[in-house]
């Protein structure tokens, strides 16, 4: 046990003299079997990126809705309506309010708001539109929960959910070539 802490006191020494190492890579790195010997499994990074955020209608105040009102009215502007016309626009794409926007959810029962990137600007986006991703073809289930900020868990209970809505159709037999 002893060992364990001189070997962390050095480690963490040793993390002092590089800024870019963190203090939870020097611990976890004790543990790692070209160093003790044992196969102790190795922990994996904590992630890093911020959680999506909800904010529900029913729990704001009639003030904060005025406000709201008030600072965004609801202006009738031009709005691609189908792919063809979005499909070779400016990237990253400014139609936030589009149903296929990553940046934000709204449900279509509740209300509620769900911000995708909390810690993110709409323009410092790399990905904005799931069609475009779509277009792009089979990307695995973490690239999916990077672009979506979803756990790959998560990608994958989506898609195991969907993939069984399909198969309930009745029509599934026309569909069966393109399911893997």
């Amino acid at each position: 046990m002893s060992e364990h802490r001189g070997a962390a006191a050095e480690v963490v020494s040793e993390s002092e003299d590089n800024e870019h190492e963190s203090l939870a890579d020097a611990l976890s790195s004790i543990g790692s079997p070209s160093e003790t010997g044992d196969t102790a499994p190795v922990r994996r990074k904590k992630r890093s990126r911020t959680r999506a955020r909800t904010i529900s209608i029913r729990r704001l105040s009639k003030t904060e809705l005025n406000r709201g009102r008030a600072l965004y009215p609801e202006i009738d502007y031009w709005k691609p309506t189908r792919r063809s016309e979005c499909k070779d626009m400016e990237r990253p794409c400014p139609f936030v309010s589009c149903k296929y926007h990553l940046y934000i959810d709204v449900h279509p029962v509740r209300g509620s708001i769900k911000l995708n990137f909390p810690d993110v600007e709409v323009w410092e986006m790399t990905e904005t539109c799931a069609l475009d991703v779509a277009e792009r073809g089979g990307i695995t289930l973490e690239e999916v929960g990077e672009i979506m900020n979803l756990t790959r868990e998560r990608v994958r209970q989506v898609e195991t959910a969907g993939l069984s809505k399909l198969d309930m159709m009745e029509d599934m037999e026309k569909l069966r070539d393109y399911v893997a």
